[in-house]
Parts: structure tokens; sequence; C-alpha cells
């Protein structure tokens, strides 16, 4: 085939898809109003909200970092690492401090009382007054005691846990 006939042929092939009767018609040929116009619409999940956030020079030193060593850009860092950690509760450390107090001292008072009933249960026992029923309730409340402070053992765990975490 010659050079000639190679162009002839782009021209016949350019004609027909200008037809829109060939098989090589393809999207940049298709008339003007068939054509969508610019980037699709997004109905879901649009981004239109503006938040600004001021960062002392240290704090942004430390964006930009992470930055560069995640490769992401600083809006996705922010925007990750405040929604992604979302489902984790923040902790008002002044309130927390001030029911860690609360409950402690109540803690302590339940201690005092178990202690004078221990002293009680003796003082009985060596007179020999001790009624089986007595020992059976004290033990009984005993235990509940001893459960409910594990329990609160495992929760403020839990909560050292978050503050930790955040």
């Amino acid at each position: 085939m010659r050079r000639q006939d190679v162009f002839l042929s782009d021209k016949k092939d350019l004609a027909l898809a200008l037809e829109g009767n060939g098989k090589h018609r393809n999207s940049f040929f298709q008339e003007e109003s068939e054509m969508p116009k610019g980037r699709p619409r997004i109905d879901v999940g649009k981004r239109s909200k503006k938040f600004d956030v001021r960062f002392t020079e240290d704090e942004y030193k430390t964006i930009l970092s992470l930055e560069k060593a995640l490769g992401i850009s600083k809006t996705e860092l922010v925007r990750k690492r405040t929604l992604d950690k979302a489902a984790i509760t923040l902790v008002n450390a002044k309130e927390l401090i001030v029911s860690l107090d609360h409950i402690f001292a109540e803690m302590g008072r339940i201690g005092n009382n178990i202690n004078q009933l221990a002293k009680h249960v003796n003082t009985l026992k060596l007179r020999g007054a001790l009624s089986p029923l007595v020992v059976a309730q004290f033990d009984a409340r005993l235990d509940l005691y001893i459960q409910i402070q594990q329990q609160l053992e495992v929760s403020l765990r839990k909560v050292i846990r978050l503050i930790g975490k955040s």
C-alpha cells in the first residue's frame, strides 16, 4: 500500500465517522446536544460545608510531616483523623476527675461500713451470739460488693484506655 492510499483511507474513515454511518464513530464525533457538559453532578455525599482551623507553627509542621509520610493531602489527613475516630467518645477530663473522686469516696465509705460490720460479727462470734443467718447475709453482701468492685475496675480500665487513645 502506498503512502497516498493510507492518507486517502484515513480521509474516508473520517468522512464515515462524521456522517455517523461507519463503525469508527465515537463520542468525539457525537452531536453537541448528546454530549454531557462538565463533570457529573454529585448529589449524595457532596462536601458543601467548610471548616477553618488555625494551628501553631509546631502543630502545622507535624501536619506537614504526616502529609509527606502518608502521601495524602492535609484536608484528607484532618478528615481521616477526626471522622475515623468519631465513634470514640471525647471525655471532659475535669468532669471525669470529679466523677471518679465521688466514686472513690463512696467506695471508701462502703469499705468502712464493711470493716464495721466485720468487727461487729467478730464481737458476736466471741460472745457466742452469732446467728448463721447473719453470717450468710453478710457473706452474700460481701460477695456482691466484690463483684461490683471488679466491674468498676474493668470499667475504669476501659476509660483509661479510651483516654490514652484520644
